[in-house]
């Protein structure tokens, strides 16, 4: 996907909420604007890709434990250059997962963030607070496939149930404004999801006027 099938894609995106709405403004304003949106030479901004991986029933979510957030989270990464991020998003869960088989349940853009991230240290060397500029795709992938941690990355790999997920889950900006929203969205590809306590019925989140 070129720089300009993106920024069509992302236009064609109709947007699930206000955030989703203002950070789509944000987004297309930054590719528009800037050559160097995809490249972490930027240091105010850049695209990040990530994945919210499913099993086949999408009763199930594989989440990664992130060194630098203390967290459980979704899986995904820079684009570092890369305008189809997609593909990015698919390799970064076989980099991050160690899995080999991970599959689009479309090739569409499933949503779309505006991320603040907090200075740390990466590699010895200290990175300034900055934002992600993110779009994130609805992938699937097999709970029974072996997974592996990426060490310099994260420190965990699991599938849990959407109830867990949130739970599991330390950021609560991410589990509020991301993870819940992510958990409605997926519901709605099969109406009601099973999970290990019973069903699992999502309402639709009301966009907000």
């Amino acid at each position: 996907m070129t720089r300009q099938e993106l920024i069509a894609s992302i236009e064609q995106y109709q947007p699930y909420n206000e955030q989703e709405e203002r950070d789509k403004v944000l987004i297309l304003e930054w590719i528009k604007n800037n050559e160097n949106a995809f490249s972490r030479d930027n240091l105010v901004a850049h695209m990040t890709a990530s994945a919210w991986v499913v099993n086949k029933d999408r009763s199930k979510v594989l989440m990664v434990y992130h060194n630098i957030y203390n967290s459980w989270s979704w899986l995904g990464g820079h684009a570092d250059g890369e305008t189809d991020l997609l593909s990015v998003a698919i390799r970064e869960v076989k980099e991050e997962a160690g899995i080999s088989h991970v599959v689009p349940v479309t090739e569409d853009i499933f949503s779309m963030e505006s991320l603040t991230v907090d200075g740390h240290v990466k590699n010895g060397k200290y990175v300034s607070s900055h934002l992600h500029f993110n779009v994130t795709y609805l992938l699937e992938a097999d709970p029974d496939e072996s997974v592996s941690i990426k060490a310099d990355e994260n420190s965990g790999v699991a599938w849990f149930t959407l109830e867990e997920a949130l739970a599991k889950s330390t950021e609560p900006w991410f589990v509020e404004h991301v993870y819940a929203k992510l958990i409605e969205k997926t519901a709605h590809t099969v109406g009601r999801m099973e999970t290990d306590s019973g069903v699992l019925e999502i309402g639709r989140m009301k966009k907000e006027k």
